[in-house]
């Protein structure tokens, strides 16, 4: 098998291939990508058979990179340092996630499902997206716990329009129009939001491009409007990642 390892961390990506290289011997090639964009390029090029798939990247997610793949037979075994519901699902579903620092039995473990039974692996990326959108639809009612400076406060993900980063804190902006200020800065939501409903187009902005996005403006600038009226500016290198991600709404 031709595998390709995404992995926006350079020692990840080189410790995995060299994990693979002395236990996988059912992969005789692995080539190396450092983001979501890169990826791509190398998925059209090279043409894999597997894709190992870090979640956490800056610039685009490996979720939100999935979503802008044409469909086609491949299979992937999603990386990741965090436990997120959606993976648990996909596991259930016969798409294996990989928990790091990764064990090499976890590693043998999950490629030689792919090798011995692929009949019963799901291998085609539109099955894979249609597993991760019903995973986020089942748990679309999530919420999250907003620290404040007297306590916690528990809202609904569905009703978070958008946040914006205020120094060291973070304003989050409701759809009943309320706005909470709260006493974590914004990589701290970033880090616990789902990737398939929030989209952080702005150092200072993450957006919920599934509920509340109702268009992109380019006049004075790129920005996305939202269901309150806000136009929330898109820094420039992430304009083609959104651009991408809503073309798949």
């Amino acid at each position: 098998m031709k595998a390709l390892i995404v992995d926006d961390e350079q020692f990840c990506r080189d410790n995995l291939k060299m994990m693979i290289e002395e236990y996988c011997t059912e992969i005789d090639e692995i080539q190396m990508a450092g983001s979501a964009e890169e990826a791509r390029q190398m998925i059209h090029l090279a043409r894999p058979d597997l894709i190992f798939l870090d979640i956490k990247m800056p610039s685009e997610s490996g979720f939100e990179l999935l979503e802008s793949l044409e469909d086609r037979t491949i299979s992937v075994i999603f990386t990741t340092a965090h436990s997120e519901f959606a993976l648990k699902a996909l596991k259930a579903r016969a798409v294996d996630y990989l928990e790091k620092p990764i064990a090499i039995d976890d590693l043998q473990n999950a490629v030689s499902k792919i090798k011995v039974n692929p009949k019963d692996t799901v291998n085609s990326l539109g099955e894979i997206k249609e597993l991760i959108r019903k995973a986020y639809r089942e748990n679309e009612e999530d919420k999250i716990a907003v620290p404040m400076r007297e306590g916690y406060e528990i809202i609904a993900c569905k009703d978070l329009v958008h946040l914006e980063a205020s120094e060291s804190y973070t304003t989050l902006y409701l759809a009943d129009g309320k706005k909470m200020l709260s006493s974590k800065n914004i990589k701290v939501y970033e880090d616990k939001l789902n990737t398939t409903t929030f989209f952080r187009v702005h150092k200072s902005h993450i957006i919920n491009v599934r509920y509340h996005l109702k268009g992109f403006n380019r006049i004075d600038g790129n920005s996305a409007v939202m269901s309150n009226g806000k136009h929330i500016p898109i820094a420039r290198r992430k304009v083609q990642p959104f651009l991408d991600r809503i073309a798949q709404m």
